[in-house]
């Protein structure tokens, strides 16, 4: 958000900032999207077969499955232990490793980079590709390569990972203050030098902030990696469903949903206590400076870097957890590295595997069957990010602090949208598989819940962040609650609602790619027949198709920000 200036403050004219369409092309480009995610979603109901009816149906036979599993049978306290232990392990490793990958893939990959040209597209490439395909396709790739377990799950987290962190971190990097990096190239430091000494210490808080939030992230998908066999809790959750053993699976999901809840508790937790040390931070850095610019006393502060105080020299107690905290964080991630890693013999049986899954992708095989999926997989994802976008705008106006009518009832849609966040899409898709068959409805429905989720979290976010000024005069001259919303809220919100809505649609495009190895319709099945059946070059064919598309939309998504925030 753009944030306003003091009105005893003039903004300065020499630095107008980024140029957007005046409001008249931005409501155009506002109005285009909503046609096309109308037309979309009616494309959608008519591939799939959605209607009043159907869906009625659908629904029934799904609140008959779930009478069938009450109550949950839950597993002994030892065996949920035990799969708890596995999966925050896997989860553990897989970041940790995709955090050393990233940190050097990411400097390379900015816009700063000032090494080999070719080194950059290379990375750029790099980059995209392992962030387009999911966690779950690379785990299918993986458990191929090294067999069951929770190496191929860790791998596969690490992998996807890698494009995720090392995207937000070039970003980071690229936004730091360039002045102490020409500086230390002036003295004749070289590029890596410059890296370590000047460039990382500057994005180290974000670092950290990206890597605990994609720590949560994989915890979620490690947790249903074991539906194809790489470990963790996902194992014991396949096995009750394919022995219809419907009390067990629901014993299991319920484990599931509390462990993803208490996680994102103590994530949010760390990420706010993280956030605001940097922040304190980065305002002393800022304080410091000001003093050395308006010439006070310098002969501390001007020589200390951004971020330190004369006082700050020393061992202090937030110094000493600090490094207390990492090297806690060291350990944890060597002893989960341990956990997972396989005995030396079945490495080295891995590449054997490795080399003549390598060898059979070239040439990819394209094919008609296989488009058809990629569009079924595509429609899943939009028609149901359209449908959740339109669905999560009610929940998100109940929880809003500025637009709630009740704070109670605030609370209980908060929670409520928790939980259902916290159960994977996977599991939906399993749940609804079972109720209502094989094919793209129960994957619609799957996406459909979690896009409405998704959609209310982010669009309660965003009101709160609202102007509430224009409300407000609304609201003391008479105006009802409906139009002080409609001419002082939703002005403000139809950028971010778009915005949002398509980050939405980015997220449901990368899950519904895998909703088909449960039989909810798409190309996941197509992958998980392919490399099943040692048909690597359809694999290939598939990789390339999902980084297209899931590019292809997150550059539209991209575009559509830039044009409307």
């Amino acid at each position: 958000m753009v944030s306003t200036c003091p009105a005893t403050h003039s903004p300065p004219a020499a630095d107008p900032g980024p140029l957007r369409p005046p409001w008249s092309a931005r409501a155009l480009i506002a109005a285009g999207l909503l046609v096309a995610a109308v037309a979309v979603t009616w494309l959608t109901f008519w591939w799939i077969g959605l209607s009043p009816a159907s869906l009625a149906a659908g629904l029934g036979d799904t609140a008959r499955l779930l009478r069938r599993m009450w109550p949950p049978d839950l597993p002994d306290a030892g065996d949920v232990a035990g799969m708890i232990a596995e999966t925050l392990l896997i989860a553990v490793a897989g970041t940790g490793l995709a955090a050393l990958a990233s940190v050097p893939l990411a400097f390379v990959a900015a816009r700063t980079h000032r090494g080999p040209r070719w080194l950059r597209p290379a990375a750029q490439v790099v980059v995209v590709l392992t962030r387009a395909v999911p966690t779950l396709a690379f785990a299918i790739l993986f458990v191929r390569i090294f067999g069951l377990g929770p190496p191929a799950g860790a791998l596969a987290v690490a992998v996807h990972s890698v494009g995720m962190i090392a995207k937000l971190l070039a970003d980071a990097v690229e936004e730091a203050d360039p002045v102490p990096a020409e500086a230390a190239r002036a003295c004749g430091a070289g590029e890596v030098q410059v890296a370590v000494s000047t460039v990382l210490p500057r994005v180290f808080p974000a670092l950290t902030g990206i890597v605990l939030y994609r720590l949560d992230i994989n915890i979620r998908a490690s947790a249903v990696l074991g539906v194809v066999g790489a470990g963790g809790i996902g194992v014991a959750l396949q096995t009750a469903l394919g022995s219809l053993n419907y009390h067990r699976a629901a014993g299991i999901i319920c484990v599931i949903v509390v462990l993803v809840l208490l996680l994102e508790l103590l994530s949010v937790a760390v990420r706010r206590r993280t956030g605001q040390q940097s922040t304190g931070r980065q305002n002393t850095g800022r304080r410091s400076t000001r003093a050395g610019r308006s010439g006070g006393d310098t002969t501390g502060t001007a020589a200390l870097p951004a971020g330190r105080a004369p006082h700050d020299v020393g061992w202090d107690r937030g110094r000493v957890l600090r490094v207390a905290g990492a090297v806690a964080t060291g350990v944890v991630f060597l002893v989960s590295l341990w956990s997972v890693s396989p005995d030396p013999g079945r490495l080295s049986g891995a590449w054997p595997n490795l080399r003549g899954v390598l060898a059979g992708m070239w040439p990819p095989a394209f094919s008609g069957d296989l488009l058809m999926a990629v569009l079924e997989s595509l429609l899943m994802a939009l028609g149901a990010a359209s449908a959740g976008a339109a669905c999560g705008l009610v929940p998100a106006l109940l929880t809003a602090a500025g637009t709630t009518p009740w704070r109670p009832l605030s609370a209980v849609v908060r929670v409520l949208l928790v939980v259902v966040r916290g159960i994977p899409d996977l599991v939906y898709a399993l749940l609804f598989v079972a109720a209502l068959g094989l094919g793209p409805f129960a994957g619609f429905l799957a996406l459909w819940i979690s896009s409405t989720a998704l959609a209310a979290k982010f669009f309660a976010d965003s009101l709160e962040q609202l102007d509430p000024l224009p409300h407000e005069a609304l609201t003391s001259v008479g105006a009802r609650r409906w139009q002080a919303f409609a001419a002082g809220i939703w002005p403000q919100f139809v950028p971010s609602f778009t915005g949002n809505s398509l980050f939405v649609a980015d997220l449901a495009l990368r899950e519904s790619v895998v909703l088909g190895i449960a039989g909810a319709g798409g190309v996941g099945y197509l992958m998980q027949e392919s490399i099943a059946t040692l048909r690597y070059d359809t694999t290939a064919a598939i990789v390339i198709a999902i980084a297209v598309v899931v590019y292809a939309i997150e550059t539209l998504a991209r575009v559509a920000r830039r044009h409307l925030l």
